[in-house]
């Protein structure tokens, strides 16, 4: 499983086009959630994981990182797709990128 930091993402994201996979519920999605972002909590994955790019660069992110990280375990091997988490959730995008973000 490979992960990159808030700061990395923020950099890999001015040269690549990844789905940025949001696991988190609607309602903290709806508080904060980085731009270009689907949401598809982690209770949903096993009934709609059809709807997930089968052959892809795919960002996994939830609150702290935790969430992905099991979100990434059940989807790997189960879909072709590059899988990265990215460390520390939206928490440490909006300490380390977006500082403007509203942290919960």
């Amino acid at each position: 499983m490979s992960s990159m930091s808030a700061s990395e993402l923020a950099a890999h994201l001015q040269q690549a086009k990844p789905m940025l996979l949001d696991v988190r519920e609607p309602w903290e999605f709806d508080i904060c959630h980085i731009a270009g972002s689907s949401n598809l909590p982690m209770g949903q994955i096993p009934q709609r994981i059809d709807e997930l790019p089968q052959s892809a660069e795919i960002v996994v992110i939830c609150h702290h990182g935790v969430r992905s990280r099991q979100v990434i375990g059940f989807l790997q091997g189960q879909i072709n797709a590059s899988l990265i988490n990215l460390d520390g959730g939206v928490d440490a995008w909006a300490r380390e990128v977006d500082r403007d973000m509203p942290l919960y």
